[in-house]
C-alpha cells in the first residue's frame, strides 16, 4: 500500500492523456470508481457507431481529474460513510448526470402522487334532481398500501364528494378500461409515464386536523395500484439543498418543479387560525392545485407537503411553504387510528391581536368570553363585556403561560402545544382594575391563575364523505 501514492498520479496522467487521444467509444460509456483498487469502464449502449469521449458523460478534463482523485481516495482508504450516504455512494456512478437523476426521482415518485377532484351537491333549477358540481382540484399522495391518501384539509373542507385519480401500472391481462363513466378525472393531458394510466376511485375522509391543515382520505384500491411514498426526514434539512415539488397546478397533473430549500423554521397560519410551526420554505414553483402535493429531497424522499404560497398576485412568486414530514408522521398516525388529534385548550374565546391593538392592548391575548362551564371560569378568568353605560370593559389579557411569554395568539398556541389535556397550568394575566373616587381610572395588575386544560373535541364535519374510524 505504501507504493500506491507514487503510482497513482502517473496512472492518472496517463488516463488523461488517453482521454485526449481517443474519440471513438460507445455512447453512455461512463467511468465508475469502485471501492476496489481498479477502475472499471461500463458500456451501456447497443449502438457501436454512436461515439463520444472516452469517459462518457464525465467528458471534461476537470471531471476526469476529479474521478481519478476520487479513485485515489478509494485506493488509499476513503473516509467512513454512514447510512444513506454510504448506500448512495456505493450504488451510484460518480459522474451521474444531474438531469438523469432528476428524471429518475420523478419517475419513481410520480405513481405515489394523486389527483383529487372535489364536488358539491346542487339541486337542478328545473327539476328536483341533485347534481354533483365540480368544486375544485388538488393534490395528495399515497401514504400506505391500505389506501390512505394524505392531503391538505383545505383541499376537501368544503366538499361533499371527493374522488382520487392514481397512476396505475398497465399489465398485459388488464381490460382496456378500468374506470366506469361514473368516475372521470379532470386531469388534463396524458399520463406522464409510459405503461401507466389513471385509475379513479371514490374517496372518503378518515380524519382531519384543521390546526395543521392535514386530512387523510381512504380509497378502496387494490394493493398493486398503490405505491406508497418513501417517507424521509425533515429535522436535519439545510438551506440550499435541492427540493422537488410534484403536484397538479391548474389541473396539469403530475407537474414537476425543482428548486431549493430557501428557509426552515417558518410559520404559517392554518385554516383554524392556529400557527403551523417549523414550516419549510422553498422556491420550487407552487401554484393553485399544488396543495397537498409532495416536496422531495434529491433522493426522492418525502420531506414535506406543499400547503401555501406567499404571492401578491395569487401565482407563484418563488415563496412556497410545505408542512414538514415530521409533523405529518405524528398527525397522520393519529388520524388513521383515532380519526382526530386531541389538543389542550383553555376553553375561552379571544380577540385577534391586530384588533386588540386598536383597543390599546399592546401585548398579550385579550380574553373575549369565558363560558361558565369552562375550567378557566372556575379559575377566575374574566372576559370582555359591555357595561350598563354602554362602555366596553376590557377583560383579562393573557401575558404568560407556565412562564412562557405571550405576545400574540400564536405564542399562546405554541405554549399550549407543550401541554397535555387534563394538565393544570399557571396562566398570568394583566387585569384592569378601577381606582380613584369614581373608579374610572384604570390600573393594570398581574394576576396568576391555575386552570385545568380541556381536550379539544370540536371536529368539523365534511358532508357525507366524513367517516371517522372507517378503516377496513
Amino acid at each position: 500500500m505504501e507504493h500506491y501514492p507514487l503510482i497513482l498520479p502517473l496512472a492518472g496522467l496517463l488516463l488523461i492523456g488517453v482521454s485526449d487521444a481517443f474519440s471513438s467509444v460507445p455512447r453512455n460509456t461512463f467511468m465508475e470508481v469502485s471501492t476496489s483498487t481498479s477502475f472499471s469502464l461500463h458500456a451501456l449502449s447497443n449502438d457501436e457507431n454512436d461515439n463520444m469521449s472516452l469517459i462518457g458523460k464525465c467528458c471534461s478534463r476537470s471531471e476526469a481529474i476529479y474521478g481519478i482523485l476520487a479513485g485515489a481516495v478509494a485506493i488509499g482508504g476513503s473516509p467512513q460513510l454512514s447510512g444513506a450516504a454510504e448506500t448512495e455512494s456505493s450504488s451510484m456512478p460518480l459522474c451521474e448526470d444531474p438531469e438523469v437523476r432528476t428524471m429518475g426521482v420523478f419517475e419513481r415518485a410520480a405513481p405515489s402522487v394523486v389527483y383529487i377532484d372535489t364536488f358539491i351537491e346542487q339541486r337542478d333549477v328545473f327539476s328536483p334532481n341533485v347534481q354533483e358540481v365540480p368544486l375544485g382540484a388538488g393534490s395528495g399522495f399515497v401514504w400506505d398500501d391500505k389506501g390512505h391518501i394524505v392531503t391538505n384539509y383545505h383541499v376537501v373542507k368544503s366538499s361533499r364528494i371527493a374522488q382520487v385519480a392514481i397512476l396505475s401500472k398497465i399489465f398485459q391481462d388488464d381490460p382496456p378500461e378500468k374506470n366506469s363513466d361514473e368516475f372521470r378525472s379532470s386531469a388534463k393531458g396524458s399520463t406522464p409515464l409510459q405503461n401507466y394510466r389513471r385509475s379513479v376511485y371514490k374517496a372518503r375522509v378518515i380524519g382531519v386536523d384543521p390546526d395543521k391543515d392535514i386530512a387523510v382520505l381512504k380509497i378502496d384500491a387494490p394493493v398493486f395500484d398503490l405505491k406508497p411514498i418513501t417517507v424521509g426526514e425533515s429535522n436535519n434539512l439545510r438551506v440550499g439543498q435541492k427540493a422537488l415539488a410534484i403536484g397538479n397546478p391548474f389541473g396539469l397533473d403530475h407537474s414537476l418543479t425543482v428548486g431549493i430549500v430557501s428557509g426552515i423554521g417558518r410559520e404559517v397560519k392554518s385554516p383554524s387560525g392556529r400557527p403551523i410551526s417549523n414550516v419549510i420554505q422553498t422556491d420550487a414553483a407552487i401554484n393553485p392545485g399544488n396543495s397537498g402535493g409532495t416536496l422531495l429531497d434529491s433522493a426522492g424522499n418525502l420531506i414535506g407537503m406543499n400547503t401555501a404560497i406567499y404571492s401578491p398576485s395569487g401565482g407563484s412568486a418563488g415563496i412556497g411553504f410545505a408542512i414538514p414530514v415530521e409533523t405529518l408522521k405524528f398527525v397522520v398516525k393519529k388520524l388513521i387510528v383515532d380519526g382526530r388529534v386531541v389538543r389542550p385548550v383553555l376553553g375561552i374565546s379571544f380577540l385577534q391581536s391586530a384588533q386588540a391593538r386598536a383597543l390599546g392592548v399592546k401585548r398579550g391575548v385579550l380574553v373575549l368570553d369565558v363560558p361558565p362551564s369552562s375550567p378557566a371560569f372556575k379559575a377566575g378568568m374574566r372576559g370582555t363585556k359591555r357595561t350598563a353605560d354602554g362602555l366596553i370593559e376590557i377583560g383579562d389579557v393573557i401575558i404568560k403561560v407556565r412562564g412562557d411569554k405571550i405576545d400574540t395568539e400564536a405564542d399562546l398556541f405554541a405554549a399550549l402545544e407543550k401541554c397535555q389535556p387534563g394538565e393544570r397550568i399557571s396562566v398570568t394575566v394583566n387585569r384592569a382594575e378601577g381606582v380613584g373616587p369614581d373608579g374610572r381610572q384604570l390600573r393594570l395588575k398581574e394576576v396568576t391563575l391555575t386552570t385545568l386544560l380541556k381536550a379539544s373535541t370540536d371536529v368539523p364535519s365534511i358532508g357525507n364523505i366524513f367517516n371517522f374510524g372507517l378503516d377496513d
